[in-house]
């Protein structure tokens, strides 16, 4: 695959570090017959945090081929989790089956050997992975990425040319930090202190997999149970209140104390003993002011990372090193798509990241269980840079659900405007499904039915032509915009011209006229169904605001 320069390797990729993210890069980048060259730090199995997986993750390692080895390695299934958070002492627990039937759970993984069995995928993939592999700068020319200097074990100084370079490696952040490009989060100043246990009790069924998590007066505690008989135990804290008292009692010393303070987890360790750690993780919630430019791009924890609650981390790697596959992909085939491709892989990952950060703070904001500095700190004020609406808007709207938003409501104690809002929502939208269920819309005659009613778009609706990403490359599609997504949602071109024709003035009639004179789907009874089918959904959702004449 590679030859020599430098006394180092030559390929058309170079992805820097072997986690989640660089792994799944780089197998989708071979796929598509690029020359990919990974250097990787450690040797894997290597150690590593954050073994909670979510089921958004699974249709990714499905992708990856990797489900049938992570089944077998026995990992457990994840059903969902259970929390002492909100306004009861008492814990309780919630699915992911109840807002997710394709995938009803996930699983908690063993890092090492998760992280491994990734790594060793990329390799039979067509990978060219390279442990043992410190890389300790990228190099440019004219603004432009070019190669990377990288070290081995035997401490030879080596350079690595490339025409894309893949910045994979975790919170290191090595482009983040020579570019200067990480940007501190003010909200989450936490840090966490964790071990692994033998021992520790677990949930009673049919909870006896899940995610405990518990908040108590400093922070809140994680509790994983792995495969293994080992559990992963972290107090999350804040970071400037708890550093002097780490270094005043130690790592393990603060642990302990810790644990004293939440009840729960002081039960479920009562006979345990630490068998490995503790350590210590801080320096996190953060995000890059640029995640692409000339010649490189920015993957996983290199890029952005929220915070533990939600287990985003691996979730966000996979995704991420999906599409910066299809960018890089479609940026070396087609030099004229860089720019706009590019632009499409800032906003899906924003986008994605705001999320997790967004129902991140609404959680902390929730929790009415503890009076103290770390809860009053972390909790929403009325004067925030966004409108409660629009900041829950951004949380959800749109978004696949992932089971968080009812929990938030139903046990938290959000912010009042919060819980307004959302039942607005709600409201709104049961309201339209009612009234378009009790219309003409459900006779058997589509176009008579269509007859005087005048679809009215939401303001700010509208449709864009941009790349968007199909068969592990981005080619150029459609994109309904809307206030809650103005990054927009891929459709279909039937759909684009539907909102196209939508004017305000012009009968659904009429634009069910125009596309059978336009041959859409062949015309007949498919596109009528089609042309219905999409009116009443768009109107449901709110995209269009109002059927005038319904």
């Amino acid at each position: 695959m590679a030859s020599l320069s430098n006394g180092g390797l030559n390929a058309d990729v170079i992805v820097i570090g072997g986690g989640p993210g660089g792994s799944t890069a780089s197998t989708m980048l071979a796929r598509k017959g690029l020359r990919v060259l990974l250097l990787e730090r450690d040797r894997f199995p290597r150690d590593h945090v954050g073994e909670s997986l979510l089921p958004a993750s699974i249709p990714v390692l499905g992708e990856l081929g990797v489900l049938p080895a992570i089944q077998e390695a026995g990992f457990l299934p994840k059903w969902g989790a259970t929390m002492v958070w909100g306004r009861e002492s008492a814990p309780w627990s919630w699915y992911f089956k109840e807002t997710n039937r394709n995938y009803p759970h996930s699983y908690q993984v063993w890092r090492p050997t998760f992280d491994h069995l990734l790594l060793e995928n990329s390799r039979a993939n067509g990978v060219t992975v390279c442990e043992g592999c410190h890389v300790v700068g990228v190099l440019f020319e004219d603004g432009k990425a070019t190669g990377v200097q990288y070290s081995t074990e035997d401490a030879s100084c080596l350079i690595a040319r490339a025409d894309f370079i893949v910045d994979a490696s975790g919170q290191s952040g090595l482009l983040g930090r020579q570019l200067r490009l990480r940007r501190w989060d003010p909200y989450f100043r936490n840090l966490a202190v964790y071990g692994y246990f033998t021992g520790a009790r677990r949930l009673l069924p049919p909870d006896e997999t899940n995610i405990f998590i518990e908040s108590y007066p400093h922070g809140w505690f994680w509790n994983i149970p792995l495969h293994t008989g080992w559990a992963s135990v972290g107090a999350v804290v804040d970071s400037h209140a708890a550093q002097d008292e780490v270094r005043r009692r130690g790592l393990h010393g603060f642990l302990v104390d810790q644990i004293a303070q939440a009840p729960n987890i002081t039960h479920m360790l009562r006979e345990s003993d630490m068998v490995s750690g503790p350590f210590i993780v801080k320096d996190w919630s953060y995000a890059s002011e640029q995640v692409v430019g000339d010649g490189y791009i920015l993957v996983g924890d290199a890029a952005c990372f929220v915070d533990p609650l939600f287990s985003s981390g691996v979730h966000l790697a996979l995704m991420s090193g999906v599409m910066a596959a299809a960018y890089v992909t479609s940026a070396l085939k087609d030099t004229s798509m860089r720019e706009a491709a590019g632009q499409v892989y800032r906003e899906l990952y924003y986008k994605e990241y705001g999320h997790f950060r967004e129902m991140a703070r609404l959680f902390y904001s929730s929790n009415r269980t503890s009076d103290s500095y770390f809860w009053e700190a972390r909790r929403i004020l009325e004067a925030d840079d966004l409108s409660p609406r629009h900041a829950f808007i951004q949380a959800v709207a749109g978004q696949p659900p992932r089971g968080y938003e009812r929990v938030v409501l139903d046990r938290g104690e959000a912010p009042g405007e919060y819980l307004a809002s959302v039942r607005t929502v709600e409201r709104e939208r049961a309201g339209r499904r009612g009234r378009l269920e009790a219309s003409k819309l459900r006779s058997d005659g589509i176009l008579p039915s269509l007859h005087g009613v005048v679809p009215i778009l939401a303001p700010g609706v509208g449709v864009e032509r941009k790349p968007v990403i199909a068969d592990g490359e981005f080619e150029w599609g459609h994109v309904l915009t809307t206030p809650g997504r103005p990054e927009g949602i891929p459709c279909s071109g039937l759909v684009a011209k539907i909102v196209s024709l939508i004017d305000g003035r012009t009968p659904a009639s009429d634009i069910l006229t125009a596309l059978r004179g336009d041959g859409q789907q062949g015309g007949g009874a498919q596109l009528d169904q089609s042309v219905m089918a999409t009116l009443q959904i768009l109107y449901v959702d709110g995209t269009i605001e109002d059927l005038q004449g319904l």
